[in-house]
């Protein structure tokens, strides 16, 4: 019989996981019909895309719309508390005492610290007590899950009556707006199933926002997190890799060393540092901006060298102002500093934002030429070892963070604990700098030794994606083929 899945695809990330590798052609391949439901406004945009895909297979690619400004008016207006109680606050934190908590626990201080007197005694203080049981019992995290379920607005109907799918995978196990999605189609019996495209998500979302049936991760370490952190069941968990770096490995994105430094107006005579900013929410990147645009336009360095920034996605939100703020300073270092340059990126639209799939011969190529790359333990440490390219985690805090009251700010020294982070640390994949005389004897050691802790990234990437070969997403693919066929 023929078979129909929904994928749920509302951010960038996702785009790349499931249109811009094999997943989703091995499945028209198959005969799957795959109906792709993504942001509404950028929805003709994305289907003219990538409409080749469906041109040859057995199976019809179809694309419609989330529904997301609906999805959103319905979180915001009947009972808006308690469903972000349930959905936003104990699902995030209550994950078991049995992986690393270091991440949650974060949220629930940013909660503490965003919110007035009248929250924290009357839903902080009893959130904690709640939060202690969770983390202990399996049987309340089965209860939180079950309680969300009163939260099914039927936003879907037409949809799930039209194409009426086999399966439903989601980029989130419910941890997103995809969560009414995921808790009608549980409803209507409907297998559901999520699809870990971030390497953090399994430890820092934890508690689904749906019942779910099936997982594909990256790796054994993500299993594990989902298993030991929120109760899934090992048999239903598949470790498929990472289908979005299939392309890394093919080189299928990466341009040439000459066309890219053209592209940013680069020096080729100088090596190329790269910084990718990263927790924009928790604290500045600033700091660790400008001690890298000191010491590349001061020639402090044992190559002469130059700088390239790439910013993040949160800098280009108009709330909270501040992150606006900190990207007009950035580009301002771009004007003061010689060798200073700064990715201008181009918007996908709509929910998509920047980032959402289009630049990715941009972010390859950047990682590929880099003569060291540095951020701050963002998934890009796992991306850019598996161009085998030099990386520090720098982890420069401005004193008092952002300065903004009511806005909660973390020193990124004490991040370092987080999984991943801990996990990159560990491993000895990179350096970490925690000042700028840190930094410069980090950037010289790479720099005058480009192979230095080669091995140890190597190894840390065989942890992390498990796949190296570029089969990722015909290996997950394959996992959705045979849930079909049960």
């Amino acid at each position: 019989m023929k078979k129909t899945v929904f994928i749920s695809a509302d951010h960038g990330m996702a785009i790349i996981y499931f249109l811009q590798s094999d997943l989703v052609p091995s499945l028209l391949e198959a005969g799957v019909d795959v109906v792709v439901l993504t942001d509404d406004d950028t929805k003709d945009k994305i289907a003219a895309k990538f409409s080749a895909l469906s041109r040859e297979p057995k199976g019809r690619l179809t694309f419609e719309g989330l529904k997301l400004k609906e999805a959103q008016r319905y979180a915001n207006s009947i009972q808006p508390r308690l469903q972000w109680l349930l959905s936003s606050y104990l699902r995030r934190v209550g994950g078991s005492w049995r992986i690393n908590t270091q991440a949650m626990d974060s949220n629930i201080w940013e909660v503490w610290a965003e919110n007035g007197w009248k929250f924290r005694l009357g839903i902080w203080i009893p959130s904690a007590l709640a939060i202690l049981i969770l983390r202990s019992s399996r049987l309340a995290r089965r209860a939180l899950v079950k309680a969300q379920m009163r939260f099914t607005p039927g936003l879907y109907t037409d949809l799930l009556d039209k194409h009426q799918p086999d399966l439903v995978i989601a980029s989130t196990a419910g941890w997103r707006l995809d969560r009414y999605l995921l808790r009608e189609a549980h409803a209507r019996g409907i297998p559901t199933m999520a699809a870990i495209v971030g390497w953090d998500n399994s430890s820092s979302y934890t508690i689904p926002g749906a019942p779910m049936d099936y997982a594909t991760c990256w790796s054994q370490l993500q299993k594990a997190e989902l298993v030991d952190g929120s109760d899934w069941d090992p048999q239903r968990v598949h470790i498929g890799g990472i289908p979005s770096y299939d392309g890394y490995f093919r080189k299928t994105w990466q341009m040439s060393r000459t066309d890219y430094f053209r592209l940013h107006g680069l020096d080729e005579k100088r090596k190329l540092i790269s910084y990718a900013c990263s927790f924009v929410h928790f604290a500045p990147n600033y700091p660790n901006v400008e001690a890298l645009a000191r010491l590349a336009a001061s020639d402090s360095l044992s190559e002469p060298s130059q700088l390239l920034i790439r910013l993040h996605p949160s800098h280009f939100q108009d709330k909270p102002r501040i992150f606006a703020e900190e990207r007009e300073r950035i580009f301002a270092l771009e004007k003061q500093y010689p060798h200073v340059h700064v990715v201008h990126p181009v918007a996908m639209g709509g929910s998509l934002g920047y980032y959402g799939g289009e630049d990715m011969d941009e972010k390859a190529s950047m990682m590929a030429h880099s003569n060291v790359f540095v951020t701050v333990y963002s998934t890009m440490v796992v991306e850019t070892a598996v161009h085998n390219t030099p990386i520090i985690g720098a982890v420069i805090d401005t004193p008092g963070g952002w300065k903004v009251p009511g806005k909660f700010s973390l020193s990124l020294k004490e991040i370092g604990d987080w999984p991943t982070h801990k996990r990159f640390r560990e491993a000895k994949a990179g350096r970490v700098a925690k000042d700028e005389a840190e930094l410069r004897a980090a950037l010289n050691a790479y720099l005058e030794n480009p192979a230095l802790d080669s091995a140890e990234r190597r190894k840390f990437i065989e942890d992390e994606i498990t796949f190296t070969d570029g089969t990722s997403g015909k290996r997950t693919a394959e996992f959705i083929l045979k849930v079909l066929q049960k």
